[in-house]
């Protein structure tokens, strides 16, 4: 049986990343947060 988690950086960049969270408002709302809880990675 073939594994579930079958990593890519590319597309975990395109939906996880900083310029995909920032695109719409739900993700600035979630970097906002990080930033105001003081997390060192904010995005993935």
């Amino acid at each position: 049986m073939k594994r579930t988690y079958q990593p890519n950086k590319r597309k975990k960049a395109k939906t996880h990343g900083f310029r995909a969270r920032k695109a719409t408002k739900q993700g600035q709302k979630v970097v906002k947060s990080r930033r105001s809880k003081g997390r060192k990675k904010l995005t993935n």
